[in-house]
């Protein structure tokens, strides 16, 4: 058992960087790790919730710390998101483990399609800034984040910049703050009814919290090309893979159901 979890530490420290800089909670690395080291999709995708409490942590703070998250701003995706995780995270238990992967591919697909950066990036964040907008963001995020086990700042970056006009790196920003909150609500369900293996989420998440700190603080430095053809690159691939996942498991309920037949 400490072997495996040892195992586990490269990837949440490859994880975490990538967390930092994008603004996602990890989740869209964490599931696919976790069903490749044998987990069922319902536990993969609670453990890799609870995986990106500490992620979202180390790159909060990290912007916190920069004082570059406008307060009200975050208070409205987090509540958002918070809310949004909270009432639909028992959704997923009572779903099939294709269909929740299917979701997942239909959701990276979109997306993948979608993420395009802002022409001209604001000067300044301002308090004029679209709270009610930033609290649907956070709600659909946490609704995703609850039923799929995904931190949900792949959704909330695309939404920020597409309908409501912020800067990537704002978003990113705003995003990480989302993704902890909506994670941390899901969580708490996640554990109540076993899904949710601490010891496994524990060690990606402690790990990719370490990297997320370093590479949110350096956030500033990426070119915001760069950082959405790692979204677009991340999102297409993850896609791919969820679907192909969704189609064995499915094939496998059909194949079943023949034999019973």
């Amino acid at each position: 058992m400490t072997w495996s979890l040892l195992s586990l530490v490269p990837l949440g420290l490859l994880t975490g960087l990538l967390s930092g800089v994008l603004g996602i909670g990890g989740g869209l690395v964490f599931s696919p790790l976790l069903l490749l080291v044998g987990l069922d999709p319902h536990h993969a995708l609670a453990t890799s919730t609870l995986a990106i409490v500490p992620t979202g942590l180390g790159g909060t703070v990290a912007h916190l710390q920069s004082r570059s998250i406008p307060w009200r701003a975050g208070l409205a995706i987090a509540l958002g998101a918070g809310f949004g995780a909270l009432l639909f995270s028992h959704l997923g238990f009572g779903m099939a483990g294709w269909q929740l992967l299917s979701l997942q591919a239909a959701m990276y697909g979109v997306l993948a399609i979608t993420i395009c950066p802002k022409p001209v990036e604001a000067p300044d964040p301002s308090p004029s800034l679209p709270l009610v907008g930033l609290v649907g963001v956070g709600s659909a995020a946490g609704m995703l984040g609850g039923l799929l086990g995904v931190g949900g700042g792949l959704v909330m970056v695309p939404l920020m910049v597409r309908l409501l006009g912020l800067p990537v790196r704002l978003a990113i920003r705003l995003s990480m703050l989302g993704v902890l909150t909506a994670a941390s609500a899901a969580t708490v369900t996640f554990l109540q009814d076993g899904r949710a293996l601490l010891p496994m989420g524990l060690t990606l998440g402690c790990c990719a919290a370490v990297a997320a700190h370093w590479s949110a603080s350096r956030l500033n430095r990426v070119p915001e090309h760069w950082l959405v053809w790692m979204l677009r690159l991340i999102t297409l691939l993850l896609a791919l893979d969820s679907g192909r996942r969704a189609l064995g498991l499915l094939l496998e309920v059909l194949q079943g159901a023949t034999a019973l037949a």
